[in-house]
């Protein structure tokens, strides 16, 4: 046995034993086991049938004659992109994400699709929606496609500081360089690339005395698929960079703060929807407050997209 080979050798083994000294500690809800399932009775106007949307949380069915808005109130931590909508008293409900069968048990697949709500001489939207899951809350119901971000709840209470987050994924995603922008009112082409991506912002938040949220970032981890992924990839890891990451030479505009005026938003302490300004990045021992998770088909803003792009993930962990 030469020297190189005992060298390599040792040097998988180490590699293993630090790896099996990791600690992976499963987000709840996030085996894609459990869902909640509702119906969504659509307006007459729009055919009168009846949607079946899924809430990534506990095992439960929501239905009957009335429509209700979703809360999360604590069932689960996840937000998604499916939703009801309600335009100038028009039911219609969204589903873009949804649970698959993968094997004996089920993934999450995501999707972007095009969504319209089309009465002739009362409303006309169209809009492009990227399957997305997410921590944090959809706000319902959906009165508009205006301010999108200030339907979202984005983010959760978080005080960990994971190496990591790891997933199983596999991946469709169109070679197509040009992108639809439906944005409600209006639809076109733009060029482009729409790609899935995972990506994590671990911020220390705060609030000023006139409710105004205020974060700095404390750790990122962001990545984009630019082709298709057609087999399962188990226990995909993508680490977490604490602190200013814009000198790492593998940094990316896209990971960067967010721009001026913030890009979404959170509900302060008087309740009401306000924008995360990003101030800085945090030092990089520093503990955060909160985390933003998000899983979606698509890396453009809302109602950007390439229809028939997918998602498909599962086991959702973070490693420590």
């Amino acid at each position: 046995m030469n020297k190189r080979y005992i060298t390599l050798l040792l040097i998988s083994l180490a590699f293993v034993a630090l790896r099996a000294e990791d600690r992976v500690e499963p987000i709840k809800w996030g085996d894609m086991e459990h869902w909640t399932v509702r119906y969504i009775k659509e307006s007459s106007l729009l055919g009168g049938k009846t949607k079946t949307l899924y809430v990534l949380g506990p095992t439960d069915t929501i239905g009957g004659e009335k429509n209700l808005p979703y809360r999360s109130l604590g069932r689960t931590p996840w937000g998604i992109s499916n939703a009801y909508a309600n335009v100038v008293g028009i039911a219609k409900g969204a589903n873009t994400t949804q649970p698959e069968a993968r094997g004996n048990g089920t993934c999450a697949r995501l999707d972007t699709r095009i969504e319209t709500v089309k009465v002739l001489g009362m409303v006309n939207i169209k809009v492009c929606i990227a399957g997305t899951l997410f921590l944090g809350e959809t706000i319902e119901p959906v009165r508009s496609a205006s301010d999108p971000y200030g339907k979202i709840d984005m983010g959760i209470p978080f005080t960990g500081r994971p190496k990591a987050i790891q997933l199983d994924l596999k991946a469709k995603v169109s070679d197509s360089r040009k992108v639809v922008k439906a944005l409600g009112t209006s639809e076109s082409i733009i060029d482009g690339h729409d790609e899935p991506e995972v990506y994590v912002y671990l911020q220390k938040r705060w609030e000023d005395e006139d409710g105004n949220i205020y974060a700095k970032r404390v750790g990122t981890a962001r990545v984009r698929f630019d082709k298709s992924i057609p087999e399962w990839k188990n226990a995909y890891r993508i680490p977490i960079h604490y602190g200013d990451i814009t000198k790492r030479p593998d940094f990316k505009k896209y990971q960067g703060l967010f721009p001026d005026g913030g890009q979404f938003k959170a509900r302060n302490s008087k309740g009401k929807m306000v924008a995360i300004t990003e101030t800085g990045w945090a030092d990089a021992d520093e503990t955060p407050t909160h985390v933003i998770l998000m899983v979606t088909a698509g890396c453009y803003p809302a109602f950007y997209g390439q229809p028939g792009n997918a998602f498909w993930v599962d086991n959702i962990c973070w490693v420590y």
